[in-house]
């Protein structure tokens, strides 16, 4: 995922680690969230210091070692209770039908990252919105005839 030139697009350029940029994704985006969610991050590859100590509370870094993360991902879906619950991001048609296979959801790294990673999207499309005042009185007016029935 880290190598996909839309994640590359996202990372803000000061970033020097993509893989630094995705763990801080998914604490921004709060998918760790409830105390049930558990996020697996597999990166390909042996352990580094600098990405083991982001691991907190319901977050987990895994490194794949010898083996491919793809293979790791798979043998976690293979070992959770529940692979249903799990959401496997990938852009690999082997892991996203073994996912499938085994019932859990698969997203695409676009689709993952589609939401704008950084914040970037969502705060120019608010800076776009301009209403002007017998807009709001319009708008206001229709939600009060909804709401106040």
């Amino acid at each position: 995922m880290t190598h996909h030139p839309k994640f590359i697009r996202a990372v803000p350029r000061k970033s020097h680690d993509t893989r630094l940029s995705l763990v801080g994704l998914i604490k921004s985006r709060g998918l760790c969230g409830n105390a049930n969610n558990l996020v697996w991050i597999v990166f390909d590859g042996y352990p580094d210091r600098l990405i083991e100590g982001l691991e907190k509370g319901r977050l987990r870094i895994v490194f794949s070692y010898s083996r491919s993360a793809d293979d790791k991902i798979k043998r976690i879906l293979e070992l959770i209770d529940r692979p249903r619950n799990a959401v496997v991001v990938s852009d690999d048609k082997e892991v996203s039908s073994f996912a499938r296979l085994m019932h859990a959801r698969t997203m695409s790294i676009e689709e993952f990252i589609k939401d704008d990673a950084f914040g970037k999207a969502s705060k120019a499309n608010l800076d776009e919105i301009k209403v002007n005042y017998s807009q709001m009185q319009k708008i206001d007016e229709e939600l009060k005839r909804i709401w106040l029935k």
